[in-house]
């Protein structure tokens, strides 16, 4: 049995209001050219720069947290807690922070701006129910994440609420996929709309979402290393101070940057 798991608000199914209303559009794009002009030189407009800066893995920018927390120890099972309630009451929090960081940003993540579901060298794709393969753009891949588990989450025979009801044998699968998807929101976040996260100075936020979230897949092995190997370069510098460079990431970045320059497909 969890606590109650909410719901989100049923103006945009899917979706948590932004937390800065008054922010203009305007206002953050002016911030956001600050950011660009403070990040890059000038062009000298013979030929483009061969690959754009990561501005996230930036020192003055990854030292931003909105707490010193040892994670490590948040992330561990208490005693006398049963698992499935600790993986449950973690996974749907999670899943409603990262839907709030995600409305941050969304009027600047359309289907114009982010015509795939890219980060870095990688492009997803969705699968429906019935394992069809669907290409869509970052906006519509975030909204089926969201709406599915938000319909996942909200389902007492999968996240039992009341004492007594048992978690369903698929549970740890579901929680594994649930996972998977949300890391995928996380890193088209930093990949495609850090600009803008630091034009709102969020990313201490999105830093410190990022960490604990990482940290708990780690615990619990949710989300196989591969699959989050296309973020090693800052889960070292964001995790690394939590005791947590292990666990199959000294391999990926070496194969990440071997890849650069290849598109690949999930």
């Amino acid at each position: 049995m969890v606590g109650d798991h909410g719901s989100l608000p049923a103006d945009r199914p899917g979706l948590a209001q932004s937390p800065k209303p008054g922010l203009s559009c305007k206002m953050v794009l002016q911030a956001v050219g600050k950011v660009l002009r403070k990040s890059k030189g000038k062009p000298n407009g013979k030929k483009p720069a061969p690959e754009e800066k990561k501005l996230y893995l930036e020192p003055e920018y990854t030292k931003s947290r909105i707490t010193d927390f040892e994670f490590k120890e948040l992330v561990m099972l208490p005693r006398e807690i049963d698992l499935n309630e600790w993986l449950a009451s973690n996974t749907t929090t999670f899943f409603h922070h990262i839907n709030l960081q995600y409305s941050t940003i969304s009027e600047f993540c359309t289907g114009e701006s982010c015509q795939t579901m890219a980060v870095c060298n990688t492009q997803y794709y969705w699968y429906d129910e019935r394992g069809k393969k669907i290409k869509c753009t970052a906006p519509q891949y975030v909204d089926f994440v969201m709406s599915s588990v938000q319909k996942l989450v909200t389902d007492e025979d999968v996240f039992p609420t009341k004492y007594g009801k048992e978690f369903p044998n698929s549970f740890e699968s579901l929680v594994k996929k649930i996972c998977k998807y949300l890391f995928h929101v996380l890193a088209h976040i930093y990949s495609s709309h850090f600009k803008e996260t630091l034009a709102l100075e969020l990313h201490g936020h999105l830093n410190t979402l990022y960490t604990h979230f990482i940290l708990f897949i780690r615990e619990f092995n949710l989300v196989d290393p591969k699959e989050t190997t296309i973020m090693d370069d800052l889960t070292e510098v964001l995790c690394s101070s939590s005791g947590s460079s292990s666990n199959g990431s000294g391999n990926g970045s070496s194969n990440s940057a071997g890849a650069q320059n290849h598109v690949k497909e999930r």
